[in-house]
């Protein structure tokens, strides 16, 4: 992977970081009182602009995620076969009330559990792994395809352009 790429896919990874927050760039700016323009988070994620280290460090930090989940991997995000083997599916948890009682409760535990071993808990959004999807999907006795499409109709699958 070149150095373009390598942007680009870092960029890739802080956007879906940004948008997992629940976060427009302006609500970056706000909330970090100026600090994170929005046009330059904005460049970040383009890949346009080049960030050092210490800035991503500090981005890293302002979005309480580790470096670690920042960084691209290795063959990166838009390598052949890497969608396959690392695809993240993001949940609207906002919507989990519009989900008939008696199917809400697994749901609504696994994401809780999920949460908790994050420290993550906006309660917007939730990105899960594909693995995730899979092992959801055998509470439910159902494939995962099935799955995705009962939490599409149950409108808790985001999609891109969602705010």
């Amino acid at each position: 992977m070149d150095a373009n790429e390598y942007a680009k896919d870092l960029g890739e990874r802080l956007r879906k970081i940004r948008i997992q927050k629940g976060m427009s760039l302006q609500d970056v700016q706000g909330a970090s009182e100026g600090k994170w323009k929005a046009a330059v988070i904005g460049a970040y994620e383009r890949g346009d602009r080049n960030v050092t280290v210490g800035k991503l460090s500090e981005l890293a930090g302002f979005y309480g995620v580790p470096v670690t989940e920042v960084l691209p991997d290795d063959e990166g995000v838009n390598a052949p076969g890497a969608a396959e083997r690392s695809r993240r599916v993001v949940l609207n948890l906002e919507g989990l009330s519009s989900v008939p009682e008696h199917d809400r409760d697994p749901l609504s535990r696994f994401t809780t559990a999920i949460q908790i071993q994050r420290g993550d808990f906006n309660g917007r959004v939730l990105t899960i792994r594909e693995d995730d999807l899979m092992a959801l999907a055998l509470l439910y006795q159902m494939t995962s395809d099935e799955l995705s499409k009962r939490l599409s109709e149950w409108g808790l699958l985001y999609k891109n352009g969602d705010s």
